[in-house]
């Protein structure tokens, strides 16, 4: 099998962020070593059409970074990160880069290092950028074959959703993880079929009502979610009544803000690092064409 294609460092389509240059000592073998286990579930054909996809993860959170991981350990040949956020101390409970020593740096590039030692023949591009209307076209001229979104602010993510479906590019979006404690619960549906969930009905209402995508029918977006009723918040004593401080590194800002937030939920890995691997599922059988999507 043949390695994936060194990064091209002059490439002008390069956003930010950086991705380090094929290892002399990777062979071609040793990318067929690393990935036998998955050529012998799925072929290797789809194996190679994984090796030639590039794949972009918006958001590199609880949900994102499993989702990022599972794409480079399922042989994607290029994975693009986008997030604009720094690791904060209060993601260590779900997010794959929120290690001792890592507080304080970027998501994206702190991601792409760990990512990078998954598969060093891999093109892995850390692009530190919050994904608006301001820098779609910029990110998206990164041409991903397919696109998983993994965004909080829904603003941000009814855009991205409309824009890949105006465009033909496949993505996979992922809704309510918090406040949810059953991994059982959580399914794959088009976004047009999904309930219970409050984050997938507010998305098909701005969709249907700022984009004028079609109110009956699928909607052509794959969408995971829980058909658990999220858990209010308990409330917790550490902070010695002081009450909600954000601790984040970036501080305030006026992208996505802990201080904006109305109520902060509960999370746990379990349960975002699933919807992660489930939208990763979504984006590989997609690519292969094995199993259905």
């Amino acid at each position: 099998m043949p390695g994936a294609t060194p990064p091209d460092t002059n490439d002008p389509a390069r956003v930010s962020g950086e991705s380090r240059p094929l290892d002399a000592d990777e062979t071609p073998y040793q990318l067929h070593r690393r990935f036998d286990r998955l050529a012998r579930l799925v072929g290797e054909p789809a194996v190679e059409r994984l090796f030639r996809a590039h794949v972009m993860v918006v958001g590199l959170g609880g949900v994102g970074s499993f989702a990022a991981e599972s794409l480079v350990r399922s042989g994607v040949g290029r994975v693009s990160l986008v997030d604009f956020d720094r690791v904060c101390v209060t993601n260590s409970n779900r997010q794959l880069q929120a290690l001792k020593g890592n507080v304080g740096r970027g998501k994206a590039a702190t991601l792409a290092e760990r990512m990078q030692l998954i598969n060093p023949q891999a093109t892995i591009e850390a692009v530190s950028k919050f994904y608006s209307l301001s820098t779609s076209d910029e990110l998206l001229a990164l041409a991903p074959d397919f696109v998983v979104d993994a965004i909080d602010n829904m603003t941000a993510k009814c855009h991205l959703l409309a824009t890949c479906r105006s465009r033909q590019i496949p993505i996979v979006t992922s809704l309510g993880a918090s406040g949810r404690i059953d991994p059982a619960q959580i399914a794959i549906a088009d976004l047009a079929k999904v309930k219970v969930c409050p984050v997938g009905r507010v998305t098909r209402k701005i969709l249907r009502q700022e984009y004028d995508l079609p109110r009956k029918g699928e909607l052509g977006i794959p969408a995971v979610y829980s058909t658990e009723v999220a858990r209010e918040p308990e409330p917790v004593t550490y902070d010695g009544g002081l009450g909600f401080r954000c601790v984040c590194p970036g501080g305030k800002n006026d992208l996505h803000s802990c201080e904006k937030r109305r109520v902060i939920y509960g999370t746990a890995s379990f349960i975002t690092g699933t919807f992660g691997l489930f939208c990763a599922s979504v984006a590989v059988r997609s690519i292969t064409n094995v199993g259905s999507t």
